[in-house]
């Protein structure tokens, strides 16, 4: 089955309409509004157009505001804040039909060296020893009749390789922790901005899920509005998104329909590349 990753690399390449503002497409995974990890990064790749003078993206600031129709072009529009001899800062608004959907502030930083260090990642099984979410979801999907889109398709742009076992049909009570290992379904080009919109993409993924894990919860078994409220990244080293990566996500707190969600990727050698923090909306219906 041929790979999306095309499909995203396309949707990623914006169309320029005037100076700073952008329209792109949406690739459908499933989900019954625009997919937020894909505003984050056709977002990303729309303030990067605009940085000129080699500074590398290191954090973002997102509010998720209205829900995406799948159906619809998305429009960017971003504004210069600054461009310093150190930092530049960009804002984008993304929007459909004159309706705001997602705001994101955008800061870029010149290469500099100073001190170093960073958390130890968790020994944990390798991803060449586990087996991926679309082939531990493939005999749910035949005996349930559904289609699986996404995370749970063997042909999504993003291949995940749980380290714990997780059966969304029957979930148990079990920490509020969750380690994913995560590539792209294919080979990237070398292109470092490249890298850093694709990790974007893939941040949202498994974030709320995790907060579930305690109350042995499922959105496949138990009606409930899931939905990304904001969403911050800070991007620490250079990365590869088509190796390896490990997603170790946690959530400490749940309350007044509202989870929050942390996360840190780490390279196969150890290397801490980013950190996630996300809340979201979780509502039984």
């Amino acid at each position: 089955m041929k790979s999306q990753l095309p499909e995203l690399l396309e949707i990623l390449t914006l169309h320029q309409i005037e100076e700073g503002v952008f329209t792109g497409k949406n690739l459908f995974i499933g989900s019954p509004n625009v997919y937020g990890g894909q505003v984050l990064a056709q977002a990303v790749s729309a303030a990067n157009t605009t940085i000129i003078d080699n500074k590398i993206l290191h954090s973002i600031h997102c509010y998720f505001i209205n829900p995406g129709d799948n159906d619809l072009e998305i429009t960017y529009k971003v504004e210069i804040i600054k461009d310093g001899k150190s930092f530049n800062t960009r804002r984008v608004v993304a929007s459909q039909k004159g309706r705001d959907i997602f705001i994101m502030s955008a800061s870029y930083q010149k290469y500099e060296t100073g001190i170093e260090h960073q958390d130890i990642m968790p020994n944990v099984a390798r991803p060449e020893s586990l087996s991926s979410f679309s082939d531990l979801f493939a005999e749910f999907a035949a005996k349930f009749k559904i289609q699986p889109r996404g995370i749970f398709a063997p042909n999504g742009p993003f291949i995940f390789h749980p380290v714990e076992h997780y059966d969304p049909f029957n979930p148990r009570i079990r920490p509020a922790m969750n380690h994913t290992w995560f590539k792209t379904n294919g080979i990237l080009s070398d292109d470092p901005l490249l890298h850093l919109t694709t990790l974007a993409y893939a941040s949202d993924f498994n974030l709320l899920i995790t907060a579930l894990f305690p109350h042995g919860l499922s959105f496949f078994t138990t009606p409930m509005q899931i939905a990304s409220l904001d969403h911050a990244m800070w991007f620490h080293r250079p990365v590869r998104t088509d190796d390896w990566l490990l997603y170790v996500v946690e959530s400490s707190n749940a309350n007044n329909g509202r989870a929050f969600c942390t996360g840190k990727i780490y390279t196969k050698d150890g290397e801490l590349v980013s950190s996630t923090a996300q809340e979201g909306l979780i509502r039984k219906l």
